[in-house]
C-alpha cells in the first residue's frame, strides 16, 4: 500500500526532529542538550517530541528498530540453497563493498561514536539494541528451521553471527575514528570478514539452508 499524506507528514516530522536533535548532540554533547531545546529548535512542543521519541536516547539512536531486525532480515531473505551464515556474510560484504553508512563507513562516524562514548545512557541503549538483535535472530533461526522448544542450536548460531556483525562494526568504528578514508577502511574490512568466515565451523556455515521451491 502506498504511503498516505498523513503518514508521510508524520514520518517527515519525526525525521526532521531526529536530524535536528542529532545536530545538537554532535555540537554540544548528549547530556547537555535538553528535550526543551530540541523542541524549540524544531519548532514543535515538548509533548510532540515525546510522542515520536519516548526516550531521549531514541532521538540519537533513531534507527534502533532497523538494527534490531537487520540480521534477521538477512536470514529471512536468503536465497535458495543459501545458509543463514552465507546470507549474513553476503549482505555484510555488500554493505562494506558499497562503502555504506549502514556499517559506519562515512566521514562523520568518528563524531557520531564520540557522542555515544561520552554518554552512559547511549552506551546502555546501544547494548540493549544489540541484545534485542541477538534475541530476534535466535527467534528467527528457530522459526526458519522449525527447531523444538529448548533446542540450543538457534541461539548458538545466532551468537556466532552476531559476533561477526558486532566485531565488524567495532573494527570499522575504531578505524574510522582515526579519520581514515572510508574506501580504504572498506578494503581492509573485507579482508577481516574473510578471516572471520574462516573461523566459523562448517556446522555454523551450513546451518539453515533455504530449500529450493
Amino acid at each position: 500500500m502506498s504511503e498516505g499524506l498523513r503518514e508521510r507528514k508524520k514520518r517527515q516530522t519525526k525525521q526532521r526532529i531526529s536530524d535536528i536533535a542529532t545536530g545538537l548532540f554532535l555540537e554540544h554533547g548528549f547530556v547537555t542538550v535538553t528535550i526543551a531545546e530540541i523542541a524549540d529548535a524544531a519548532d514543535v512542543s515538548v509533548n510532540t517530541v515525546y510522542n515520536y521519541f519516548p526516550a531521549k536516547e531514541d532521538l540519537f539512536l533513531d534507527r534502533g528498530d532497523d538494527v534490531v531486525d537487520r540480521l534477521s532480515r538477512y536470514v529471512r531473505g536468503r536465497r535458495d540453497g543459501e545458509s543463514a551464515a552465507d546470507a549474513v556474510l553476503r549482505e555484510l560484504r555488500a554493505d562494506v563493498e558499497g562503502v555504506s553508512p549502514a556499517v559506519g563507513l562515512f566521514p562523520g562516524w568518528a563524531d557520531f561514536m564520540k557522542v555515544i562514548t561520552e554518554a552512559h545512557a547511549l552506551r546502555s541503549r546501544l547494548w540493549a539494541i544489540q541484545q534485542e538483535a541477538l534475541d530476534r535472530l535466535t527467534a528467527t533461526l528457530a522459526e526458519e528451521t522449525g527447531a523444538a522448544d529448548g533446542d540450543p542450536l538457534p541461539g548458538l548460531v545466532a551468537g556466532q553471527l552476531s559476533w561477526v556483525h558486532s566485531t565488524l562494526m567495532a573494527w570499522i568504528g575504531d578505524e574510522m575514528s582515526k579519520c581514515r578514508e572510508p574506501a580504504e577502511v572498506s578494503r581492509e574490512a573485507l579482508a577481516l570478514l574473510d578471516e572471520m568466515e574462516d573461523l566459523l565451523s562448517r556446522k555454523v556455515l551450513n546451518y539453515a539452508p533455504r530449500a529450493a521451491e
